[in-house]
């Protein structure tokens, strides 16, 4: 009888260690079930936060290391790819020039440049290629231009915050593009900063053929305003006044044609300016001072001689001239990136019409060291240089 009970006791204790492990693994699997959905939003915001990281193409870029004499120091590189975050917009870039500014900032002469390591170049044009989650307003296809204009050009892809880029019309000629943020805008500006100019003034200016002069001559004639144009003497120079007055100059004279006592005198049917731009200095400079009016305004943006300006007295005391300065990327660090913009909508527009051109020459990438020899005045005078990409 006794083994028959124990029987039955050891019989019930198996039932009860079963129920209580059927027990616990309920508890476990309702344990498991009630976390699955938290896991589940778990993995998959991993799965949605890693798949939302968007990173550029790798680049090719123009870099230098150090500052010095720009065919030394810079070298054509491979840079990886970058992360594209939220308010940021990946560009390929289409062009973008070889400035003078852009040389004089390698070799660290520029009063404002980049920390080395850098990648070369300040303007250009490009097309977006892919956005951040929270970029509103540009979308893949579109056309766009640093403004104001930022550095790291030279290079294939470009990755900054979508405040940088400006959105434009795709119809604009692409090296009208690339280039219109800082000639053509320091022209446009220097019209208009100084004096109120009507239709019938006169401007007069140093350095016509550079793309600064050029430019003067047409947004001045666009305007109704004559120029009177100086240039360097030089062979051909009479193949430059001709390409100078199609693009609307009304006069134009070589520095060695005004010295001569009285310089108005070879104005005809043309007003006194009264106001002048120089970008040469030294002789240059002084004959725009002798054909400015009473009271007449003279501006300088550049020194290419690298003269002194030299101003008699009687100028200061019976013609009360004033002479002034521009800087273009002063004018732009004041806030003026609202104010920008329009005026380089404008300044497209008169591209595609055919009233503001200058002469450019297009060069592959690839080709880099050949057109920075050009751009640096290794092989004579050349036009613009403008990279594609």
């Amino acid at each position: 009888m006794s083994s028959v009970v124990a029987q039955r006791q050891f019989v019930s204790n198996r039932l009860i260690i079963r129920a209580r492990e059927r027990e616990m693994a309920f508890s476990s699997w309702s344990h498991l079930r009630l976390r699955l959905p938290h896991l589940a939003r778990t993995q998959s915001l991993s799965v949605r936060a890693f798949s939302a990281t968007v990173m550029s193409p790798p680049s090719k870029a123009v870099v230098y290391d150090r500052q010095g004499p720009p065919d030394s120091v810079t070298r054509v590189v491979e840079l990886p790819p970058v992360e594209v975050k939220e308010n940021d917009v990946c560009i390929k870039m289409l062009a973008s020039p070889i400035n003078p500014a852009d040389i004089n900032r390698i070799e660290g002469v520029y009063p404002v440049r980049p920390q080395v390591p850098a990648v070369g170049g300040y303007e250009g044009v490009g097309e977006v290629f892919s956005v951040g989650s929270a970029v509103k307003g540009l979308s893949p296809g579109d056309w766009v231009i640093p403004s104001p204009p930022s550095s790291g050009t030279w290079q294939t892809y470009v990755v900054k915050d979508q405040s940088v880029w400006h959105k434009i019309n795709k119809e604009s000629p692409m090296e009208y593009a690339a280039t219109i943020t800082v000639n053509p805008l320091t022209a446009l500006r220097m019209l208009e900063d100084f004096i109120t100019l009507n239709p019938g003034d006169a401007i007069v200016q140093n350095g016509a053929t550079s793309i600064v002069g050029q430019c003067i001559i047409q947004l001045a004639q666009y305007r109704g305003v004559h120029s009177i144009n100086v240039i360097r003497d030089r062979a051909g120079s009479d193949e430059v006044k001709e390409k100078l007055k199609n693009l609307g100059a009304d006069e134009v004279f070589t520095e060695s044609q005004l010295e001569v006592k009285n310089v108005k005198g070879l104005l005809t049917n043309l007003p006194e300016p009264a106001l002048g731009f120089n970008c040469v200095g030294g002789n240059a400079a002084s004959l725009v001072l002798k054909f400015l009016r009473q009271g007449g305004t003279m501006v300088t943006y550049g020194g290419m001689s690298k003269k002194p300006i030299t101003v008699s007295t009687s100028s200061f005391i019976f013609k009360d001239l004033s002479l002034r300065g521009f800087w273009l990327q002063k004018w732009m660090s004041s806030d003026k990136t609202n104010e920008c913009r329009p005026m380089i909508d404008y300044l497209l527009d008169r591209a595609r019409e055919g009233k503001l051109k200058y002469e450019m020459e297009l060069v592959p990438f690839n080709d880099f060291h050949t057109a920075l020899d050009k751009a640096l005045g290794k092989l004579g005078s050349q036009p613009k240089q403008v990279l594609t990409f």
